[in-house]
C-alpha cells in the first residue's frame, strides 16, 4: 500500500506585491504593504493538496530548490507534512520564482516569472533506482525548458522522460501551463503519447487539440467537450483524459466512457483566492486514480477540492482531507 505518488517538475515560490495601480510606461507605481511569499507550482501545490487529501499517502516530491532563501522556504513548508519525502528535491542554483504583481484597485494580477534552476531539471535528475510509486505526475509542460526541448526520437526530452518513467512500471499523469501561442502544438501532443493520465484546463485542451471550447466572448461550448477529450485519447492518452474549467469537470476513461461533473454553486464571499484550484481539482483526480476509485468519484473529489481550495487565500490552506471535502457537495451541490 505504500507506493503512492510523485510529484515532479516545477517548485516556485511566489511573491505577490500589492500596488497601487497599474503604472504606464516609464511611470513609477507604490508597492503597498502587504507583501507575501508562498509556495506554487507543479510540485509544491499538487503535492501538498494530496498531503492535505489523505495524511497517510505516500508522497515524493522530486525537482529544484535553490540555495538560496527561497529554497529554504519551499523546503521547509513542504516538509511540514511528514509524508512528503523531500529526499529528491536537489539544492542548486537559484529557487524559481514569480513576482505577482496584484492591482488594489481591479484586483488583477500580472506575473512575472524566473525560471531559476527549474530551467535545467531533466530525466538525469531523478533518481529513478530508489523511486517507488504508481503514479508518476510531471508539471508543467511548457514552463520546464529542458524538457521542452526537441528529442530526436521521442519528439520532446519530455516525452522521452514519460516513457522511461512507463517502462519502469509506473502510470504517468500531465500537467501544462496556460499560455497563448503555437508552442501548445509543437510540446504537448509528444508528451501525450506516454501519458496514463492528462488533467488539464478548458484552454490548454482547446490549443493542444484545436477544437473550440472556449470562444472570444467567454462562452464555453459543453458540447465540444467529448470531443476534445477524444481527441486527447487519439493523441495517446491511455486512461483517463480529463478537462477542468469553472463550470464543470469532466473525462474520458480508456473505453471511451465520457463523465461530468458539474462545479459546486458556492454561495457569495465563499472564494477568498483562485490560486492553486487547478492543482487542486488535478490532487483530487490523482488521489481517485491512486485509490482506484471511479472516474465519476474522481471528476466529484476534484470538484470538491477545488472548491475547498477556493476557501482561502493561498493554494492549499483550505483544503482538507478527502472526506471533509467531499462534504462540500452536501452543502453546495
Amino acid at each position: 500500500m505504500r507506493k503512492g505518488i510523485c510529484c515532479a517538475g516545477n517548485i516556485i515560490v511566489d511573491i505577490t506585491y500589492p500596488i497601487a495601480a497599474w503604472p504606464k510606461q516609464n511611470e513609477l507605481t507604490h508597492i503597498t504593504e502587504g507583501i507575501t511569499s508562498s509556495t506554487g507550482g507543479s510540485v509544491c501545490n499538487t503535492i501538498t493538496d494530496l498531503a492535505r487529501l489523505d495524511p497517510g499517502m505516500h508522497l515524493v516530491a522530486s525537482g529544484f530548490a535553490g540555495h538560496d532563501t527561497e529554497g529554504d522556504f519551499v523546503l521547509k513548508e513542504m516538509g511540514k507534512y511528514k509524508n512528503i519525502d523531500l529526499s529528491m528535491v536537489k539544492r542548486d542554483g537559484r529557487t524559481s520564482f514569480t513576482a505577482v504583481m496584484s492591482n488594489n484597485q481591479t484586483k488583477e494580477r500580472t506575473f512575472f516569472q524566473h525560471a531559476g534552476a527549474n530551467a535545467y531539471y531533466g530525466e538525469d535528475h531523478i533518481d529513478w533506482e530508489k523511486l517507488d510509486v504508481n503514479i508518476f505526475h510531471i508539471g508543467y509542460i511548457l514552463l520546464l525548458p529542458h524538457l521542452d526541448a526537441p528529442d530526436e526520437e521521442y519528439g520532446t526530452k519530455m516525452a522521452r522522460l514519460l516513457h522511461r518513467a512507463q517502462s519502469l512500471g509506473m502510470k504517468t499523469s500531465i500537467d501544462v501551463v496556460s499560455e497563448t501561442g503555437e508552442r501548445f502544438c509543437r510540446l504537448v501532443p509528444p508528451a501525450l503519447k506516454y501519458a496514463d493520465y492528462c488533467v488539464i484546463n478548458e484552454l490548454e485542451a482547446q490549443q493542444t487539440t484545436g477544437v473550440l471550447l472556449r470562444d472570444e466572448d467567454g462562452k464555453l461550448h459543453r458540447q465540444n467537450l467529448p470531443a476534445a477529450l477524444e481527441k486527447l485519447k487519439q493523441m495517446g492518452v491511455s486512461t483517463w483524459a480529463v478537462i477542468h474549467c469553472p463550470e464543470l469537470g469532466c473525462g474520458i476513461d480508456g473505453h471511451g466512457n465520457y463523465y461530468s461533473f458539474d462545479s459546486l454553486t458556492l454561495p457569495k464571499g465563499y472564494i477568498q483566492g483562485t490560486v492553486g484550484a487547478g492543482d487542486a481539482f488535478c490532487a483530487g483526480i490523482l488521489y481517485a486514480a491512486e485509490k482506484g476509485l471511479t472516474m465519476q468519484e474522481a471528476l466529484k473529489l476534484g470538484a470538491c477540492t477545488a472548491a475547498a481550495s477556493l476557501s482561502a487565500v493561498s493554494a492549499s490552506d483550505g483544503v482538507k482531507t478527502a472526506e471533509e471535502n467531499l462534504r462540500l457537495a452536501e452543502l453546495y451541490g
